[in-house]
Parts: C-alpha cells; structure tokens; sequence
C-alpha cells in the first residue's frame, strides 16, 4: 500500500497565485516564491503548480517563473498549462521541474501521453483529470477550465491514460474546488480502484 504523501496543488494565473471556487471566480493570494518558502518550512513531500489559463488563453508555459520556483523549492515540483509539444516538455524538465502536468491535451490527443513518457519516463508523466458530477449523478471529464464537456467516464479515461504511460493521475472534482467540504472519496474510490498507479 503506498503511504499518503502531502502535494500542495498551487494555481497560477499571470504568475500570481489563486484560489478558485469550483473552478470560477479566481482570487489572487500572492506570490508563488513566497509560497514556495512557507512550504519548504512545511517540509511537503511535493508541490504541483497548475496555470488555470494557459490553454484557455493559448499561452505558452511560463518558463522564467518556473525556473524560479525550481531552484527555490527543496521538494520535488510539477507543473502544468498548455504543455503540447515534447520541446515544452524538454524545456520544463530542463529547468528543474521534475513532472510534467498535461489535462485538456491528454483528451484531445491521447497519443501524446505515450511520446512524453517515452521521452521523459513514466514517473515525470503525470495526467490530470477535471470531473463534474451531472444532474442524474453521472461523473464526466471535463476540459478547459472545466468549461468542455467532453462525454467521457473518469474511470475509463484514467484506465486508458495509464495504459499510455501515466505514471500517475491527479484527480480534480469540479464541485468540490475551493468549498471545503473535503475530497469527494466515491471518486477517488472508484478511480483508485481501477487503475495500479498512483491517485
């Protein structure tokens, strides 16, 4: 069984730090160098930073900031925004981040999960699924933001990103974004159980 390890997920959006609720409204709350010290002192076993309008938007991943945060953090660090190409991939690791995020491109081009862990290992290669809740009950991915429906079941997807070469999956439920009422566990259950990678 593995052990629970603490991973702060951290949004970005134009270099400051956000909170969100179910994905809407972003507040800023800082700088991320800042946050990255009070979490050093924490001594958290990760940190994942998630530019929550780079696809969106269309921007190119923020390199500068990230080799900032690199060479600031004491833990292992991830990132993800608009990563579609494996010289973005290169670039990211290049600058010390050890695992790369992809979310929206992972749906519309599966087969670039299977380049990146080729090209970077399966433990840098990291998918993130966004997931909404319907009105019947019915769990859906979601992409862009959580704006794009996309008609697929979570636990398909995660089945079939593992199968690509994920080495893990980051789990994000839509409803319960930024509402403290804790993690939705049917979710993560049903997720968890379905696939032999970390959750």
């Amino acid at each position: 069984m593995l052990i629970p390890r603490v991973i702060p997920c951290l949004l970005l959006r134009n270099a400051g730090l956000v909170k969100t609720v179910n994905f809407k409204d972003p507040k800023y709350l800082g700088d991320p160098i800042n946050i990255v010290k009070i979490f050093n002192e924490k001594e958290v076993d990760e940190l994942v930073f998630l530019d929550i309008t780079a696809t969106v938007e269309g921007k190119r991943p923020p390199f500068e900031l990230l080799e900032k945060v690199a060479s600031e953090a004491f833990m292992p660090v991830g990132y993800g925004g608009c990563i579609r190409s494996l010289e973005d991939v290169k670039t990211i690791l290049g600058l010390g981040i050890e695992k790369v995020v992809i979310n929206t491109y992972a749906v519309e081009n599966p087969s670039f999960i299977r380049d990146v862990a080729n090209f970077a290992g399966n433990q840098s290669t990291v998918v993130s699924i966004d997931v909404k809740k319907g009105i019947f009950g019915k769990y859906e991915v979601r992409t862009h933001r959580g704006t794009k429906e996309t008609g697929l079941d979570p636990v398909e997807f995660a089945m079939k990103m593992e199968g690509a070469g994920a080495g893990e999956l980051l789990l994000c439920s839509i409803d319960r974004d930024g509402t403290m009422k804790g993690y939705d566990i049917d979710l993560i259950s049903r997720v968890a159980a379905a696939v032999n990678i970390p959750v």
